[in-house]
């Protein structure tokens, strides 16, 4: 069987705010610009109006990683996510380590637009503790 990427998309407001503040988060950039083009912004430009900004990506740059999609849509959020992001900030870390790392990585973080929600302690053996946090759109995720 052949292995098969993934692609996580996010429905959201503002396409390219989202991407920017996950490319940031992860290290990720923008993929190319369509062929003819110099940038995205270039190419944004070429579009109506009504469909600037209605869709944006974000790749790893050593392609381990998903693509990340936003597109947007007219309604805003109104739950809880059923499926949210697990940013790895402490791996192999453990006890007092691994919180303060999580809440070195959690400031940058909010600097950057996310809101902290909860801190759950490490209670060993099912959790070594994480943060809730939620993006700009309130799209949960998880500092672990």
């Amino acid at each position: 069987m052949d292995t098969k990427e993934i692609q996580v998309t996010v429905d959201c407001a503002d396409p390219r705010a989202l991407s920017l503040f996950w490319n940031a988060v992860l290290g990720y950039d923008f993929p190319p610009p369509p062929p003819g083009f110099g940038s995205w912004d270039d190419f944004s430009a070429s579009l109506p109006p009504e469909h600037r900004n209605s869709a944006s990506a974000s790749e790893d740059p050593a392609g381990r990683g998903p693509r990340l999609f936003f597109q947007r849509v007219p309604e805003p959020k109104s739950g809880k996510n059923r499926l949210h992001l697990d940013v790895r900030a402490a791996p192999g870390l453990e006890g007092e380590e691994r919180m303060t790392a999580l809440e070195s990585e959690c400031e940058r973080l909010v600097a950057l637009g996310a809101t902290r929600v909860q801190r759950h302690e490490p209670a060993p053996p099912m959790s070594h503790g994480f943060i809730v946090m939620q993006d700009p759109e309130g799209n949960e995720f998880c500092l672990d």
